[in-house]
C-alpha cells in the first residue's frame, strides 16, 4: 500500500485535538486526585489548568514537562508527524520554557496499514523537532486498531521566568498568534470539503512552530501566556481568566479566522469538540445578542497545534504585536483583561 493514496484520517473517529476528552468530563476526574500542593518545588501543577508542569530542581533551573497525543488530523503522515510535534512542543513555549527533549507515544494498526506509514509520520516528527533544536531520546509504541502519535517534551525555564496563564492584570492587551477555525476545517477536509489548496494552508498553520512568537514575547514583560488548542480560544481564554481572578473582553471583529470557516459550519462540519467546549463554557461567556450560534461555535472551536495567547501590559502591546508581525507571526490583538466579573469572558 502507497503512503500516497492513504487517507489517514479515515482510519479515526475524531481528529488532533477535538479527540480530547471534553472539558466538564475531564474536571470532573481531575476533581478526584490527590492534592500536590504540599511539595514546594511543584511551581505550576494542576491548580490552574496550565500548558505543562513546572519543577524546580534549583534557585536557577527548574524541569517544563508536558505530553500531548491525538489521532490524524491530516491525510499525509508526513505532515500529521510535523503537526503532532508542533502541537507538543507548545506547551514548553507557552510557559516560557526552551524545548529540550521529546519522547514519541505511538499507536498504530501495524497489521493493517503499510510500516512505510509510520515511518512517515516519524520522520514528520524528527524534522520538526530538529527544527526546534529538540533531542529525541526514545519513546513507546502499541499496536491499536486507531492510528494515534504524540510526544512527552522535556524543557528548562528559570523559576523567575516562568509564563502561567494565571498571572493576566487588568489593563493588558491580548495578543493571538495564530488564526482560529482549524477544528471546523479539519472535520471538512475529513469530508473531502477542502481544495488542496485549502489543505496546504491549514497543514502550514498547524505545522508551524510557536518558537518564533516564544522567542519575541521574551523581551516583554508577559503577565500570562497559553496556547490556543483543543479547549478552543474561549475555553482557554476561561482557564486565564479564572486562574488570573481577572475578567476578558475579546472584540469578536479583531479575531483572526481562517477563511471558509463561517460557511463550511453553517453547512454542518462543526465538531463535537467545539460543541461540548461551547456547552461547557455555558455561564462563563456572555455573548453580544446578536451574535448566532455559529459565530459562538468558531470562538469555541476546538484547535489543534494554535497560536499563543499572550497578556502583556497595554504600553507594550503595540509594540510586541509589530514585531511579531515584523518576525513572520499572524499576530492580532483580540482583547483586554479588566478587573470586574473576575472569571468572565465578555464578547464585543
Amino acid at each position: 500500500m502507497m503512503t500516497d493514496q492513504i487517507k489517514l484520517t479515515a482510519y479515526s473517529t475524531k481528529g488532533g485535538c477535538g479527540c480530547k476528552i471534553g472539558p466538564a468530563d475531564l474536571a470532573e476526574v481531575l476533581r478526584t486526585l490527590p492534592s500536590t500542593e504540599n511539595n514546594p518545588n511543584l511551581l505550576v501543577g494542576l491548580n490552574t489548568s496550565d500548558d505543562a508542569g513546572v519543577y524546580r530542581i534549583s534557585d536557577e533551573l527548574a524541569l517544563v514537562q508536558t505530553v500531548d497525543f491525538f489521532t490524524p488530523i491530516v491525510d499525509d503522515p508526513y505532515s500529521f508527524g510535523q503537526i503532532a510535534a508542533a502541537n507538543a512542543i507548545s506547551d514548553i513555549y507557552a510557559m516560557g520554557g526552551k524545548p529540550l527533549t521529546a519522547l514519541n507515544i505511538v499507536a498504530f494498526p501495524i497489521s493493517v496499514l503499510d510500516k512505510q506509514v509510520l515511518s512517515d509520520i516519524l520522520r514528520g516528527a524528527a524534522d520538526k523537532l530538529k527544527e526546534a533544536g529538540v533531542t529525541l531520546v526514545g519513546g513507546h509504541s502499541i499496536d491499536d486498531k486507531e492510528p494515534k502519535f504524540g510526544l512527552a517534551v522535556t524543557g528548562l525555564v528559570h523559576p523567575d521566568r516562568i509564563r502561567t496563564n494565571a498571572g493576566a492584570k487588568p489593563g493588558d492587551v491580548l495578543i493571538l498568534t495564530k488564526p482560529i477555525g482549524v477544528g471546523i476545517l479539519t472535520t471538512s477536509l475529513k469530508n473531502d470539503k477542502l481544495s488542496e489548496d485549502e489543505i496546504i494552508r491549514l497543514t502550514e498553520i498547524m505545522s508551524t512552530l510557536n518558537k518564533t512568537a516564544a522567542e519575541v514575547m521574551d523581551s516583554y514583560d508577559v503577565h500570562a501566556c497559553t496556547d490556543v488548542t483543543g479547549f478552543g480560544l474561549l475555553g482557554h481564554t476561561s482557564e486565564m481568566a479564572k486562574g488570573s481572578g481577572t475578567g476578558i473582553v475579546i472584540l469578536k471583529n479583531n479575531v483572526p479566522v481562517l477563511p471558509r470557516v463561517r460557511e463550511l459550519a453553517l453547512e454542518g462540519k462543526v465538531p463535537g469538540g467545539t460543541k461540548n467546549n461551547h456547552a461547557y463554557l455555558q455561564g462563563s461567556v456572555t455573548y453580544p445578542e446578536a451574535m448566532d450560534m455559529i459565530d459562538q461555535w468558531i470562538l469555541c472551536d476546538a484547535v489543534t497545534s494554535g497560536g499563543l495567547l499572550i497578556s502583556v501590559p497595554e504600553e507594550q502591546g503595540d509594540h510586541l504585536l509589530a514585531e511579531l508581525i515584523e518576525n513572520g507571526v499572524e499576530a492580532s490583538r483580540i482583547g483586554h483583561v479588566v478587573s470586574v466579573h473576575p472569571g468572565h469572558i465578555t464578547v464585543e
